[in-house]
């Protein structure tokens, strides 16, 4: 052994990882990733089912004549944009994301993990039990405080481990994204009621708790000497740097040439998502209304899960050109929401799955370069702040998609 071979190891050396230790820590933050969001996804995914009461006779609605609707409009408006539910999945992550820079590091990881989990799992109970709109934002408002609370505890977490955390992390929410829209579109296309569908998924919080606490070794720099398995239950984050507020000022001022493109990047990919694809809807399909919408999550967010799993592959330092493109597919739907110059799905089908990989590609490599740039004392505060830009965006899009909503279903 080298050890035997060399005498003891010097006290400045690092002790050597243990087998499988890389392994663990990017499995478990992968299943973080795909946990802490699902919720989030699906909530989105059952946007058009959550705000429709079911018809009394769905079947005879399925095929309608091009240009006439079961409400009357081209459109096929709900009374109430799918943008409702947007905000009521954004604003909650918003607010915690808002405050947790000044104040959310003094509270230990672990306990912040049990919240998360049982926010998602009551999430998904209590839309899967309502029989109304309102309590049901209300289920959608629980997934986002988990989401919200889960995305800046494991980015700041990932800080303080090997750079792969990261893309782990990314390509782990990329998946929530596909496997959300792919388990709720499949349970529904099977027989079970929108509600219902939601059921199986209280299996999903229990699985991020068994991640962290028996997966996740704890951060290395942490960890005592001689205990390197010890769970993280109860382990409070390392003690973080002292950053003054110029300090922290100055760590923002150099994260907003990724902020900046990156809240660009996801105000146009939501404002398509929550604000015209349920007006995006061709009734000469074969496919429902409902069934054009799950189509649409389930692109979009194949898209997503590609490119957040990509960034092993392609590192991409400037972000506005995504920006740029992303606003450029934003225009794309609104005119044809407007004009109806599409001819069918498979176009808007194209369109949507471009968009995911836009916005999966800006989300992945705004993170990963925000983790490479700063110093590892500023690595918890910077992740924490990363979480901020694609929130506002999404945030100002559903804002911005219940007006839009509004005037295509009054001028149809």
């Amino acid at each position: 052994m080298a050890a035997a071979a060399g005498g003891e190891r010097r006290p400045d050396e690092e002790p050597p990882e243990p087998p499988g230790a890389c392994w663990r820590d990017n499995a478990a933050f992968w299943i973080l990733g795909l946990c802490n969001n699902f919720a989030y996804v699906v909530m989105l995914s059952a946007a058009h089912d959550i705000l429709r009461r079911p018809p009394a006779a769905p079947q005879a609605a399925r095929h309608l004549p091009h240009g006439a609707d079961a409400n009357g409009s081209r459109y096929d408006c709900n009374p109430v944009s799918t943008g409702a539910v947007l905000l009521a999945d954004i604003l909650p992550t918003l607010l915690l994301k808002l405050a947790a820079p000044f104040g959310l590091h003094l509270v230990p990881y672990s306990p912040r993990v049990v919240v998360c989990a049982l926010c998602a799992w009551g999430s998904f109970a209590l839309v899967a039990l309502s029989a109304g709109v309102a309590v049901s934002l209300g289920g959608v408002a629980l997934a986002s405080v988990s989401s919200g609370l889960g995305e800046v505890t494991f980015l700041a977490l990932s800080s303080l481990y090997p750079r792969a955390a990261v893309a782990s992390w990314a390509s782990g929410t990329g998946a929530a994204g596909l496997g959300g829209a792919l388990a709720y579109g499949g349970l529904t296309q099977a027989g079970l009621s929108p509600p219902r569908a939601l059921l199986p998924l209280l299996a999903l919080p229990p699985a991020a708790l068994l991640s962290y606490f028996c997966l996740l070794r704890p951060p290395p720099a942490a960890a005592p000497p001689a205990e390197q398995e010890q769970p993280l239950l109860g382990t409070p984050p390392a003690p973080p740097a002292r950053l003054t507020l110029a300090r922290k000022w100055r760590i923002v001022k150099g994260l907003l040439k990724y902020l900046v493109p990156l809240a660009i990047v996801y105000f146009a990919e939501y404002f398509i998502n929550q604000g015209l694809l349920e007006l995006l809807y061709f009734p000469a399909s074969r496919l429902s209304h409902a069934e054009q919408y799950r189509w649409y999550q389930l692109l979009y967010q194949g898209g997503v899960f590609a490119a957040r799993s990509s960034l092993r592959c392609l590192r991409l330092r400037r972000l506005w050109p995504l920006a740029l493109l992303q606003s450029l597919n934003a225009a794309l739907a609104l005119s044809a929401v407007a004009a109806a110059w599409l001819p069918g799905p498979a176009g808007a089908f194209a369109l949507v799955a471009c968009e995911g990989l836009l916005g999966g590609a800006a989300y992945a490599n705004a993170v990963a370069n925000v983790g490479q740039q700063v110093p590892p004392e500023e690595g918890e505060f910077a992740m924490t702040v990363a979480a901020l830009g694609d929130t506002v965006g999404i945030a100002l899009s559903g804002a911005a998609a219940l007006p839009v909503h509004g005037y295509f279903c009054r001028r149809s």
